[in-house]
C-alpha cells in the first residue's frame, strides 16, 4: 500500500509561486495578505503538506478548516497561530467568507547569526496545537498587526547593512509580545486551566497507584496526550499556574507515592523503585535525594 507522503514546501519563494503571489522581496522572510491565498489552486498539495520554515499568522474571519494530526480546527476571528518547520497540515475545505489578516513566513537562516536563533526554542507556542491558538484582544491585535506591517515595510525598503538586524529585532519584539499575550491568556482562562490541573493530579494519582514495573514512569508526552493538549502548551500552562512544568509535577507525585510506600509498607527500597517504574534502583535513590535532601532509607528510618 502506497504511503501518502506530505508535500514539502521547501522555500518561501515556492509558497508564493503556489499561491500565484508576487515574488518575495527577501527569500528568507515574507509578509503576505492572507486574503490573497487561494487554496483552490493546487488543491492536492493543500490536502497534505508541510513547510520548511516558520509561520506566524494573524487572521480574522473564517475561510477554511485545517487538519492538524487527527483533529479539525476552524480559523475563527482574532486568532494568532504559530507553526514551525516540519508540522504537517491539511486544508480540508474553503468557503466564501473573506479572510483578513497577515501571514509572516521566515526561514531559520534569517536568524542564524542573531541571539534569537538560540532563544527561539524557548517560545513553546511554535509547538502548540491549533486549538491552543492565541486569542487576541483589540489592543493586542493592534500591537501585533503594527509590528508585522513594520516588518513588511522594511522588506520593501532598499536593502542596506542594517536591514536584517532591524527585521530580526522587530521579529524578536513580536515574539516577546506574543509570550506576554499567551501568559495573559493562561490567566484569563484560569478556570479551564485549573480543571486541567485537577485532571492531571487524578491521572498521576491513578497511575502511581498501579503496579508500574512493566509500564515504567509516565512520560511528559503520555501525560499531555491523556490531557488532550500539546506537550509544550501543558508545560507552559502549568508553569504559569503553579510555577512548575509537567516533568516536575510527575516527579512530585512520584515522590509523594514513594514516601507513602516507605512509611506504610515493608517493601524494600529496591522493590519500591521497581514498583514505581524505575529500571534501576540507583536512579530512584538519586531522584528521591535530589527532591527531598535525604535518601529513601533515611526517610524510612525516620519513621521507625
Amino acid at each position: 500500500m502506497k504511503r501518502n507522503v506530505p508535500y514539502k514546501i521547501q522555500s518561501i519563494s515556492e509558497l508564493h509561486e503556489l499561491f500565484d503571489l508576487p515574488k518575495p522581496h527577501n527569500p528568507l522572510i515574507s509578509v503576505t495578505d492572507v486574503s490573497l491565498f487561494d487554496y483552490k489552486r493546487n488543491k492536492e498539495i493543500w490536502k497534505h503538506f508541510y513547510q520548511d520554515f516558520y509561520c506566524i499568522s494573524v487572521k480574522t474571519g473564517n475561510r477554511c478548516k485545517m487538519k492538524y494530526g487527527q483533529r479539525l480546527f476552524d480559523f475563527n476571528e482574532g486568532v494568532m497561530v504559530f507553526t514551525k518547520p516540519g508540522q504537517v497540515f491539511s486544508i480540508l475545505e474553503t468557503d466564501d467568507y473573506q479572510t483578513r489578516g497577515f501571514a509572516l513566513f521566515f526561514k531559520a537562516d534569517l536568524i542564524q547569526s542573531h541571539p534569537l536563533a538560540k532563544n527561539i526554542k524557548d517560545y513553546g507556542f511554535f509547538s502548540y496545537n491549533l486549538s491552543e491558538a492565541l486569542h487576541l484582544s483589540d489592543s493586542e491585535m493592534t500591537i501585533v498587526t503594527t509590528l508585522i506591517k513594520q516588518i513588511g515595510q522594511e522588506l520593501k525598503s532598499n536593502i542596506d547593512t542594517f536591514s536584517q538586524d532591524i527585521i530580526v529585532s522587530h521579529l524578536d519584539l513580536l515574539l516577546n509580545y506574543s509570550n506576554r499575550f499567551y501568559n495573559r491568556q493562561f490567566i484569563t482562562r484560569k478556570p479551564a486551566n485549573e480543571e486541567i490541573l485537577v485532571r492531571l493530579e487524578q491521572l498521576l494519582g491513578d497511575y502511581f497507584d498501579k503496579e508500574l514495573s512493566l509500564s515504567g514512569l509516565p512520560s511528559v508526552q503520555y501525560v499531555a496526550k491523556q490531557m488532550g493538549v500539546s506537550v509544550d502548551y501543558l508545560s507552559d500552562m502549568l508553569r504559569s499556574t503553579t510555577g512548575q512544568n509537567t516533568q516536575q509535577h510527575i516527579h512530585n507525585k512520584l515522590i509523594e507515592k514513594a514516601k507513602e510506600l516507605l512509611s506504610t509498607t515493608n517493601l524494600s527500597v529496591k522493590e519500591i523503585a521497581y514498583q514505581l517504574g524505575f529500571e534501576y534502583p540507583q536512579s530512584f535513590n538519586k531522584l528521591f535525594k535530589k527532591k527531598t535532601d535525604i535518601s529513601p532509607l533515611e526517610l524510612r528510618q525516620a519513621f521507625n
